[in-house]
C-alpha cells in the first residue's frame, strides 16, 4: 500500500474497520486491528502503512507491547496521543487477563497456566519467579511472585516458594517464570530448580505439577512457552 494513501479512500472491502463489522475482528490481521487504533486523526500515511511500519520496528506484538511511549514515537507517524492509545490497549488486555484469573479456573495444563499469565509477564524486562498456588480441585488459589532476578538468572529457594503454598493451604503448585530473551527452553539451572523444588515438595505433601517457562513465538516457534513435565524433567 502507498503510504500515502488513506484509509478512506480504499475499497470498503479494504477498510480494517468494515472489515471488522462484516467478518468479525479474528478475521484481522494484527496490522489492521492496530491501524483501527490508530485511525483517528490520521494524516499523510495511512494507519494502516504505519501499523505495518510498527510490527516491522518491533518484529512481533510482545516486544510492541514492552515499548515505552518514547520509543513508540520514533515511528514515523506515532505521536503522543496514538502512543498512549496503543499502550493503553495493552494494558486492558492484561487487565482482562487479571479478571479471568479471579474466576479460579481450571488450571490442569500448560497451556491453561500459559494463558493465565501471558499477559502479566509480557512486559517484564528481567526474570520473574511465580508460583501458581492450587487447591485439591487443581483452581486457582492465588498467584505470589518469589523472587526477581535478571535478564537470563534467577535464584530461588524452596523455603520462599512452600512458605507460600503452606500459607494459601495448597494442595498443588505449578511453577512458572518467563525468559525475557523469548526462547522459553529450559538453562541448567532451571531443570536444577525444578528437581530440587519436586524433592521439597515431596517431602511437604505438596505436588509440584510442573514448571512453565514463557517466552515469545517467533516464525519458527508456534509455541510460546515450555513445559519441563512435557519436555520429561518430572520424575514419573
Amino acid at each position: 500500500m502507498s503510504p500515502n494513501i488513506r484509509i478512506k479512500d480504499l475499497p470498503s472491502r479494504e477498510r480494517p474497520r468494515e472489515r471488522l463489522v462484516e467478518s468479525g475482528a479474528e478475521a484481522l490481521s494484527n496490522a489492521d486491528l492496530i491501524a483501527i487504533l490508530l485511525r483517528t486523526g490520521t494524516q499523510g500515511a495511512s494507519a494502516l502503512h504505519i501499523a505495518e511500519a510498527l510490527l516491522h520496528r518491533f518484529d512481533s506484538l510482545d516486544r510492541l507491547a514492552r515499548a515505552s511511549l518514547d520509543e513508540l514515537q520514533q515511528t514515523k507517524g506515532i505521536g503522543r496521543d496514538k502512543a498512549i492509545a496503543l499502550q493503553s490497549a495493552f494494558t486492558l488486555a492484561q487487565r482482562m487477563a487479571r479478571e479471568i484469573r479471579q474466576e479460579a479456573p481450571l488450571l490442569d495444563t500448560p497451556e491453561r497456566i500459559a494463558d493465565l499469565l501471558r499477559e502479566d509477564n509480557r512486559l517484564y524486562g528481567v526474570e520473574q519467579f511465580q508460583v501458581v498456588l492450587l487447591n485439591t480441585r487443581r483452581k486457582l488459589i492465588r498467584i505470589e511472585r518469589i523472587s526477581q532476578g535478571t535478564m537470563d538468572t534467577i535464584l530461588v529457594h524452596p523455603r520462599e516458594v512452600f512458605r507460600a503454598a503452606i500459607t494459601a493451604n495448597a494442595s498443588a503448585i505449578v511453577l512458572v517464570h518467563n525468559h525475557p530473551s523469548g526462547d522459553p527452553s529450559p538453562s541448567e539451572a532451571d531443570i536444577k530448580v525444578t528437581r530440587d523444588l519436586i524433592r521439597a515438595g515431596q517431602l511437604l505433601k505438596i505436588d509440584v505439577l510442573d514448571h512453565v517457562i514463557l517466552g515469545s513465538k517467533t516464525k519458527e516457534r508456534s509455541q510460546d512457552y515450555a513445559s519441563l513435565r512435557e519436555l520429561g524433567y518430572f520424575y514419573s
